[in-house]
């Protein structure tokens, strides 16, 4: 097995950390990608790797949790994090994202990257099996790794995240760039700096699947993960168990699973329906608590967990979009008025109870390593008036769709509140979540939350480079694009910082999104419930939750 190197990149990264150019969160991102493990770069600052202290979980039990319960379908292409939060029972992945921002090796034991980020050798974990019986190898990852640079396959953002690696001729993975060389090493050859990999192999659609995978996780149910799924009924309920027919590696290595069963089940997107089924007895964990919720679910005394989140909300305009014959969002002097005209401080008082921070409509976060700090933009209604005549749109109604819930509702309200204020004609529709998400991407003026990726490029990459998967606004810029491109290959955080302001710029001066407020998150759970802590991506590890002995 190779022993990984320490990265000369990290002693530049541990420097910028002690001057306050980076934070610890933004050092062990960027430290563990480079292939340090979480202990050594805790030891690069001198700082001891802190453990979680708590009790020890008893063997079985089932573990009851609130959440959307949506149908499954290939990995690569899930879109919101609930679909991977049911299939991690089973569909495991190469790295896992950590809530302190390290990232720590599953099916990998660790990897090394070369000076220049163009070389990556993958050290596979020995020992793993699929639950078949058959050995998990090199050659699975490889086929992963291909299969995810398949531009072809329609809503596979994990193209977006493997761009370096994809020939833009074929749009398939570049010829000997993914080459498996022994059974547990995986070699990837990059023509050019790419520092965003190992976080992308963390990112929910990337779920590790059999190379006789058909698309369908709940009709093979083959894996390396320590559950099985026995239910699926979509809006109502998912159910996995411990796989006993199945040894998993992780036992030896991380401990659990604990569980004998883990039941998602779905009491919709309304707060009031979630708190009625905690005093009922009805569920254990949430999937998240919200708003004004967050102090009745400590009130009945159950365990809450926050985090610090580059997550968010995004009301967005699709320049695509045709309506009445023309494409109203296409013109910049339209998106820039609408931004104009809204104060995110007020979206986050009046939509997310100021449990979060101000937003800068760039979708850059400060906790990421690149944020560079702009010049406030303040609301101007009378300018973003003038603008929307000039336009030649003063008198256009916009419709503003947003999912039926609490927050992205009322975010929306405000918005739409403002818009009016300003002089515009605005119609609200709340539209069901099940029927929301089916078109979330099309809707000419709407709301998404977008949940935090580690990088700031990596949010910019999948949702606003030109032609992307999940780039839902339609934006399309070559300065944007080849910027972007740099910024994804420099590993010094000040250097990408001046990209990152470049960046940043660019999305304000055409007001590509309203982006009004970062949010903190919170997860409640009934006294005795084990691994429950909110994760600042959502994501629930299945193997680490237990209950109480």
């Amino acid at each position: 097995m190779v022993v990984p190197t320490l990265h000369p990149v990290a002693q530049t990264l541990a420097a910028e950390h002690a001057s306050g150019e980076l934070s610890r969160r933004e050092f062990l991102t960027r430290a563990t990608s480079l292939g340090l493990t979480a202990a050594t770069a805790y030891g690069l600052i001198g700082v001891a790797m802190p453990s979680e202290a708590r009790a020890q979980p008893a063997q079985g039990g089932t573990l009851r949790i609130q959440s959307d319960v949506r149908a499954l379908k290939d990995p690569r292409t899930y879109d919101w994090p609930q679909m991977s939060n049911f299939s991690r029972g089973w569909l495991e992945y190469l790295v896992e994202y950590q809530r302190d921002g390290s990232f720590k090796p599953m099916l990998l034991t660790g990897w090394e990257v070369n000076d220049d980020a163009t070389q990556y050798t993958l050290n596979v974990r020995p020992g793993v099996t699929w639950n078949d019986g058959t050995p998990f190898t090199a050659a699975d990852v490889a086929f992963n790794i291909t299969r995810w640079c398949d531009q072809t396959v329609e809503g596979n953002s994990m193209a977006s995240r493997m761009s370096t690696l994809i020939d833009p001729t074929t749009k398939q993975a570049i010829d000997g760039a993914i080459v498996a060389s022994d059974d547990l090493t995986v070699t990837l050859t990059l023509p050019a700096p790419d520092i965003t990999l190992i976080a992308g192999f963390s990112d929910y659609p990337a779920a590790i699947v059999p190379q006789d995978f058909s698309g369908d996780p709940m009709a093979d149910r083959k894996g390396t993960g320590p559950f099985i799924p026995t239910e699926l009924e979509v809006g109502v309920k998912s159910v996995m168990v411990r796989n006993e027919d199945h040894t998993w590696w992780g036992t030896e290595v991380y401990g659990g699973p604990y569980l004998d069963q883990i039941e998602y089940i779905d009491f919709g997107t309304d707060q009031v329906t979630h708190f009625s089924a905690a005093e009922s007895d009805e569920v254990d964990m949430l999937y998240e608590s919200l708003g004004e919720f967050v102090e009745l679910f400590d009130s009945i005394g159950w365990q809450k967990s926050e985090t610090i989140t580059a997550n968010t909300v995004v009301i967005r305009t699709n320049q695509n979009a045709e309506i009445d014959g023309r494409k109203p969002y296409a013109d910049e002097r339209v998106r820039r008025a609408l931004a104009m005209a809204v104060s995110n401080a007020v979206c986050l008082e009046l939509g997310y109870a100021d449990q979060g921070e101000v937003a800068e409509n760039h979708h850059v976060c400060p906790i990421h390593p690149e944020y560079a700090q702009l010049p406030a933009r303040e609301p101007d209604p009378a300018k973003a008036a003038a603008l929307m005549a000039e336009a030649g749109l003063a008198d256009f109604e916009h419709e503003l769709i947003s999912i039926d819930d609490n927050w992205r509702r009322d975010t929306c309200d405000a918005v739409a509140a403002q818009m009016r204020d300003a002089g515009f004609t605005v119609r609200r529709t709340i539209i069901p979540g099940n029927t929301f998400w089916n078109d979330w991407a099309d809707y000419p003026f709407s709301a998404t939350d977008w949940a935090q990726r580690p990088l700031g490029v990596q949010v910019l990459a999948l949702a606003y480079r030109s032609g992307e998967a999940w780039n839902e606004t339609g934006f399309a810029n070559a300065e944007f694009d080849e910027t972007l491109k740099q910024a994804m290959a420099v590993a010094d955080a000040e250097t990408r910082r001046v990209l990152s302001a470049k960046l940043q710029t660019i999305m304000q001066d055409e007001g590509v999104v309203i982006q009004p407020y970062w949010r903190a998150t919170y997860r409640h759970a009934r006294p005795g419930v084990i691994g429950a802590e909110q994760h600042p991506t959502f994501e629930i590890h299945v193997y680490k939750l237990g209950l109480e002995a």
